[in-house]
C-alpha cells in the first residue's frame, strides 16, 4: 500500500511533465476508438437499411449481383410469367415485381450530374408498396406516367431540386425526360445513394427494354407463415412451373440483408483495418515518447530513488513504483482517448456528410468492446513502454543519494545495442536487396515486409550511435554558424545520445512512410506516363471515371464525330478458357477492332498482334502462356458467358512488362459477335479516337462538345489522361499523409516533451549560464537550435530509410510493368525543410520557459 501511495504522490507531483505523454496515449487510443465507432456506425446504418428494404422473400436471377455494373447496360431479368407464378404460391399474401438498375445517370437542365459524389450508386427503379417499408412520400405524389418521376429527399436537398423540375435520366436504352412529381424521405438513414423512381411500365420499357419483366420479385408472407417456409414453397412452385430449369436465387429477408451486408463489409473492412494500421503506427511512435519521458524522469529522480533505496526500498518496490505511475498514465490517457474517439467518430460522420454520405449521429454505435479495447491497448502499451525505464530505476544504488540528480550514468550509447542495431540493419538491407532480385512480385512481398521491419528496428537500435555522428555533421550546417550558442546546442543534443536517439526515430517512422509512399506514387505516375508516351497512339480516350460502360447513343456520337480519322471500341467479355493441357481459368477477354494495334502499341514475344484480329483468333499475355504452357498456334476453348463455346487459335503472345493492359487477351469484336447473342453483347467500356492530320485541336473541341450532354463520360487527350492519373495518385497519397499526420503529431509531442524535460533537468545549469552573462534571447536560441538539430536528425534517418523502402517496392512494381524509378525530390526537400520548421515550433514553449527562469531560484535548485 505504501508503494501505491508513493507512486500516486510522485505521479501527481510530476503530472505536468507527463502531460504530453498522456496526450500521446489519448490521441492513439482516440484514433483506434474513433475508427471502431465510425465503422460500426456505418455497418449498423447499412444493416438497418438492408433490413428495411428487404422483402420477406426475394426471388432474383441467380447471376444477378448488386455490386456489378452490367456490361450490357441492362440488369438480369425474370421472365414475365414469374410474377403470376409467385402470386399463386401458397403462403404468399402479396407479390410485387421490382425494377432496379444502377446503370443510369441523372442530370439536370444544366447537364450537371445530380447523382452521388462519394462513389455511391445512382439507382433507378419502379415505385411499389415495398418501398413504403423504408420511405415515405413527403411531398407530391408517386409517378403516374412516362413524364413523371420521384426523387429521394436527400438528393433533392443536396441539388436544390423541387416539384416540377425536369430531369434527364441517361440509360443504355436512351434518355428519359420527366418532371419531379414527388419527393420521398427515407425512414432510415440513406448512406448517400441517389434514388429515383418511375412508374412500373416506364421503368420496364426504359431500364429493361421489355414489358412484363422484372429484376426481382418481392414476396410478403401470409400471417403465420415464416420466411423460411415461404421460401421453400416458392422454390417448389417455380420448379413445377414453366420456369423449371431457370437459374433463380431465393432469399429470405435475413439472407438478402446478410448478402448485401457481406458485399458492403469487404469495403468497410478494408477501410477499418487501414485506419487501425495508422493508429498502430501512432502507438509505435507514442512508445518512444513514453520511454523517453520515464527515462528522463528516472534520471532526474536518481537522487530521490537512491534515498528510497537507502531507507530500505527494494529494487522490486522501486520498479513497481515506476510501473504504477505508468499504469496511472495509461489509465488517464486511455480514458480521455475513449471519449475523444467518440468525438472523432462524430467528426468523421460530419465530414462524410459534407461529401455526400449521410450518417445520422443519432445512430452512433458504441459497442462494449470498443472502450474495452481502447483502454486495454492504451494501458498495456504504456506499461510495456515504461518497463525498461522501470528496470533502470530498480538498478539505482543507495549511493546515488550522494550524487546530484539529473546525472544518469548511461550517457553513452551501449556497444551491445549498437552491435544489435548493425546486425538488424544489415539483415533488413539483405531482405530488401533479396526482394529486389526476385523474379515474381508475389515472391518479394514477404521479403519487402521483413526488410522494412528489420531495417526499422535496426535504425531504432542504432539511433544513439548514429546520433553521435550525424548530430555533429548536422550541427556544422545548422548550429555552428551561430557561434558559441550553436556549439552549446550541439553539446546539449550530444549530451545524452540515448535520449536523442529515441526522440529522432519517433519522427523518423512517420517520415519514412511518407518518403517511401512518395517514391512509390511518383514512380507509378512516371512509369505509366512513360508507357503512355511510348505505346499509346490514339489522340483521345473516352470513358467513365466510375467504370460505367458507354451507352450506345454515346458510342454512336463518338463514331460520328467530325475530324476523326479512326475510332476504336474496346469491350470486356467474360469467358472460361481451357488451355490445351486442360487447365481452366475464368477471365475477361478484350474485344476490340483491328485499329487498336495502332491505338496501343504492344510488343509481342511471339507472333504478330494484328493476326489476333483474324476470325476465331486470340492473343494471350506471356504470363498466361508461361503458366498454362501455351504457344502460338495452340487452340484455346472459350466458353463465353451467356453465349456459345468457341475454339480460338492463339495468334500472338504479348509481353506483360507494361502497366497498360497488362495481361490483356485480345480478339476481334467480330469474333465475339459470332458467339454472343446481340442482347448479350457488352457495351463499349472505353473508346479511342485518332484525329486527322493537323486537326487534333479541332477534333478535341468537337468531341468534347458532342459529349457535353453526357457529363458522366470524359473526353481526354493524352495530356489530360496523364494529369488525371497524377491527380488520382496525389489524392490517394494526400489521404495517406493525412492519416500519417497523427503519428507525426505524436512525434512532435515527443520532441516538445524531450526539450521540456531537458529544460527541467538542466534548471541549475541554465541558472548558472544566465548568471555568467547568457541573455534570455541567447538561451531561447540555444534551445531552438537543439530542437532543430534533433528534428532534422530524425528526418534524415526517416527520409533515407523511406527512400530505400520505396526504391525496393518500385523494383517489385517493375515486374508488373511499372519500371521507372522516380525520386520526388521536391517532396523530399519540402519534408526535410518541414522537419526543421517542426523543430522550431516544438521548441517554442520549452525555450520560452527556459528564458523566463528566475536566475537565483534556478541556481538554488537541487
Amino acid at each position: 500500500m505504501t508503494i501505491v501511495k508513493t507512486s500516486l504522490r510522485s505521479f501527481f507531483a510530476h503530472k505536468g511533465r507527463m502531460a504530453l505523454s498522456a496526450v500521446a496515449v489519448m490521441l492513439s487510443v482516440a484514433f483506434v476508438c474513433g475508427t471502431l465507432v465510425f465503422t460500426d456506425t456505418m455497418s449498423a446504418t447499412f444493416d438497418k437499411l438492408f433490413a428495411a428494404t428487404s422483402a420477406d422473400v426475394t426471388v432474383s436471377p441467380k447471376d444477378a449481383k448488386d455490386s456489378d455494373t452490367p456490361q450490357t447496360g441492362r440488369p438480369e431479368t425474370l421472365p414475365a410469367s414469374a410474377l403470376e407464378t409467385a402470386r399463386k404460391t401458397e403462403g404468399v399474401r402479396k407479390a410485387e415485381g421490382l425494377v432496379v438498375s444502377s446503370s443510369v445517370t441523372v442530370v439536370d437542365r444544366d447537364n450537371k450530374n445530380v447523382g452521388a459524389t462519394t462513389g455511391a450508386p445512382t439507382i433507378a427503379g419502379n415505385w411499389t408498396s415495398n418501398e413504403h417499408k423504408s420511405m415515405d412520400i413527403t411531398s407530391g405524389h408517386r409517378p403516374r406516367g412516362p413524364t413523371e418521376m420521384m426523387v429521394d429527399a436527400d438528393t433533392a436537398d443536396k441539388h436544390h431540386l423541387k416539384l416540377g423540375d425536369e430531369l434527364r435520366t441517361v440509360t443504355a436504352l436512351g434518355d428519359i425526360r420527366a418532371k419531379i412529381s414527388g419527393i420521398a424521405t427515407f425512414q432510415v438513414t440513406n448512406p448517400g445513394a441517389a434514388i429515383i423512381y418511375f412508374d412500373t411500365a416506364t421503368a420496364q420499357r426504359e431500364l429493361l427494354g421489355a414489358r412484363g419483366v422484372f429484376t426481382s420479385l418481392a414476396l410478403t408472407a401470409d400471417s403465420g407463415v415464416t420466411d423460411a417456409l415461404l421460401k421453400k414453397n416458392v422454390a417448389a412452385s417455380f420448379s413445377d412451373s414453366a420456369l423449371k430449369g431457370t437459374a433463380l436465387k431465393y432469399q429470405t429477408q435475413k439472407e438478402a440483408a446478410d448478402s448485401s451486408r457481406e458485399e458492403m463489409s469487404s469495403f468497410l473492412g478494408v477501410m477499418k483495418y487501414a485506419m487501425l494500421g495508422f493508429a498502430g503506427i501512432a502507438f509505435l511512435v507514442g512508445v518512444f515518447l513514453i520511454v523517453n519521458t520515464f527515462s528522463m524522469l528516472v534520471a532526474q529522480r536518481t537522487r530521490e530513488i537512491g534515498l528510497m533505496r537507502a531507507i530500505g526500498s527494494s529494487r522490486k518496490q522501486v520498479n513497481r513504483s515506476v510501473l504504477i505511475e505508468a499504469l496511472l498514465l495509461g489509465v488517464v490517457g486511455s480514458v480521455l482517448g475513449v471519449a475523444a474517439g467518440v468525438g472523432l467518430a462524430v467528426g468523421l460522420m460530419k465530414l462524410m456528410g459534407t461529401m455526400g454520405m449521410n450518417l445520422d449521429t443519432s445512430e452512433l454505435t458504441v459497442a462494449w468492446s470498443t472502450p474495452v479495447l481502447g483502454l486495454a491497448l492504451g494501458i498495456v502499451v504504456t506499461v510495456i513502454a515504461a518497463w525498461a525505464p522501470a528496470r533502470r530505476a530498480g538498478r539505482v544504488s543507495p549511493m546515488a543519494a550522494l550524487r546530484e540528480s539529473g546525472m544518469p550514468a548511461d550517457t553513452k550509447a551501449g556497444v551491445v545495442r549498437a552491435v544489435i542495431g548493425l546486425v538488424l540493419t544489415a539483415a533488413g538491407a539483405g531482405c530488401l536487396y533479396a526482394a529486389s532480385q526476385v523474379e515474381q512480385a508475389s515472391d518479394g512481398s514477404t521479403l519487402l515486409g521483413g526488410g522494412v521491419l528489420l531495417s526499422l528496428l535496426g535504425f531504432v537500435a542504432i539511433g544513439p550511435a548514429l546520433a553521435g555522428i550525424l548530430v555533429r555533421a548536422l550541427s556544422l550546417v545548422i548550429a555552428r554558424p551561430f557561434g558559441r550558442i550553436g556549439r552549446l546546442s550541439e553539446r546539449n543534443a550530444l549530451r545524452n545520445p540515448r535520449r536523442t536517439g529515441a526522440t529522432g526515430p519517433a519522427l523518423m517512422i512517420g517520415l519514412a512512410l511518407v518518403a517511401s509512399l512518395s517514391v512509390v506514387g511518383s514512380s507509378m505516375v512516371a512509369s505509366v506516363t512513360d508507357q503512355l508516351d511510348k505505346s499509346v497512339g490514339a489522340d483521345f480516350i473516352v470513358q467513365s471515371d466510375t467504370g460505367q460502360p458507354l451507352t450506345p447513343q454515346v458510342s454512336k456520337k463518338v463514331e460520328a464525330a467530325h475530324r476523326l480519322e479512326t475510332v476504336t471500341s474496346y469491350k470486356q467479355v467474360k469467358a472460361k478458357l481451357t488451355a490445351p493441357g486442360g487447365k481452366r481459368t475464368e477471365t475477361r477477354l478484350s474485344a476490340t477492332e483491328p485499329s487498336y494495334v495502332k491505338d496501343l502499341h504492344r510488343e509481342t514475344s511471339s507472333g504478330e498482334l494484328k493476326n489476333a484480329y483474324a476470325r476465331d483468333a486470340v492473343s494471350v499475355g506471356d504470363g498466361y502462356a508461361k503458366d498454362y504452357g501455351v504457344k502460338v498456334g495452340d487452340t484455346l476453348t472459350a466458353a463465353f458467358e451467356h453465349g456459345r463455346t468457341a475454339k480460338l487459335k492463339v495468334a500472338a503472345i504479348t509481353k506483360d512488362d507494361t502497366a497498360v493492359d497488362n495481361g490483356a487477351m485480345y480478339l476481334s469484336i467480330a469474333t465475339v459477335q459470332r458467339y454472343l447473342p446481340a442482347d448479350r453483347m457488352p457495351l463499349d467500356g472505353i473508346m479511342f479516337g485518332t484525329a486527322k492530320d493537323g486537326q487534333e485541336k479541332q477534333a478535341y473541341a468537337a468531341l468534347k462538345k458532342t459529349l457535353e450532354p453526357y457529363p458522366q463520360f470524359k473526353v481526354r487527350d493524352q495530356a489530360d489522361f496523364k494529369q488525371t492519373l497524377k491527380d488520382q495518385v496525389s489524392q490517394m497519397l494526400n489521404m495517406v499523409y493525412g492519416l500519417l499526420g497523427l503519428a507525426i503529431i505524436v512525434a512532435v509531442l515527443g520532441v516538445v516533451n524531450t526539450l521540456a524535460l531537458s529544460v527541467v533537468e538542466r534548471t541549475r545549469e541554465i541558472g548558472l549560464m544566465r548568471a555568467i552573462g547568457l541573455s534570455r534571447r541567447q538561451m531561447r536560441r540555444m534551445i531552438r537550435l537543439e530542437s532543430v538539430v534533433i528534428a532534422v536528425f530524425g528526418a534524415l534517418l526517416g527520409l533515407g530509410l523511406g527512400m530505400g523502402w520505396g526504391a525496393t517496392a518500385q523494383r517489385l512494381l517493375a515486374m508488373e510493368g511499372l519500371n521507372v524509378l522516380k525520386i520526388p525530390w521536391p517532396t523530399i526537400i519540402a519534408v526535410f525543410a518541414g522537419a526543421a520548421v517542426v523543430g522550431l515550433i516544438a521548441a517554442l514553449v520549452p525555450a520560452f520557459r527556459a528564458g523566463r527562469m528566475n536566475v537565483l531560484k534556478a541556481i538554488a535548485t537541487d
